[in-house]
């Protein structure tokens, strides 16, 4: 971090104990994200009248370059959270999910979702009930009249468009399921 720590207590005195499991914490989030500016974290008891202890509440802010991150939950009727440790575990796990998160986004490391395969049939053995389907790609696949769902494996021609779900067979690959 470019900028020191900053560590807040509200609603109950400040510990030594409190604030070094801060920092330990607060160091081990330069391994998600190597460009954090700064990092603030606010630990606050909320006093709750009909309640048998206070429960805490952690907010982090964590500034990077082109961002804030802010992790802030309330955690109403959370008795685990009437321990400040368990508090603070749980908002810096959080803040190493959105860290993981938005290091993936700047690196372009996200997900994409591809439809599924699609091709062409290219022989049909009714008398055998199988057939193969060409991909774009010049790849030949194996489909069963079992795994053809919609019209039928009567409804194919030789050219039909089909779209296809690929696994490997016994004798490689195979479509287990197949749409006109």
């Amino acid at each position: 971090m470019q900028i020191p720590l900053q560590i807040t207590f509200r609603g109950f005195p400040h510990s030594d104990a409190v604030e070094a499991n801060i920092c330990r914490k607060a160091e081990k989030l330069d391994k998600f994200y190597r460009h954090i500016m700064s990092c603030r974290v606010v630990v606050e008891a909320k006093h709750h009248r009909h309640h048998k202890g206070n429960l805490y509440h952690v907010r982090i802010d964590i500034t990077t370059p082109r961002n804030e991150l802010v992790v802030s939950r309330e955690h109403h009727d959370e008795h685990a959270h009437e321990d400040a440790y368990v508090a603070i575990r749980d908002a810096f796990n959080a803040a190493i999910r959105q860290l993981e998160d938005y290091a993936r986004t700047q690196r372009g490391d996200v997900k994409t979702h591809t439809g599924p395969a699609h091709g062409t049939v290219t022989a049909i053995v009714p008398e055998q009930d199988f057939g193969f389907i060409q991909t774009p790609d010049g790849r030949e696949i194996y489909f069963h009249r079992n795994s053809v769902l919609g019209a039928g494996f009567d409804a194919l021609k030789l050219g039909s468009e089909v779209r296809f779900s690929e696994e490997d067979g016994d004798k490689g690959p195979q479509a287990s399921t197949v749409h006109a």
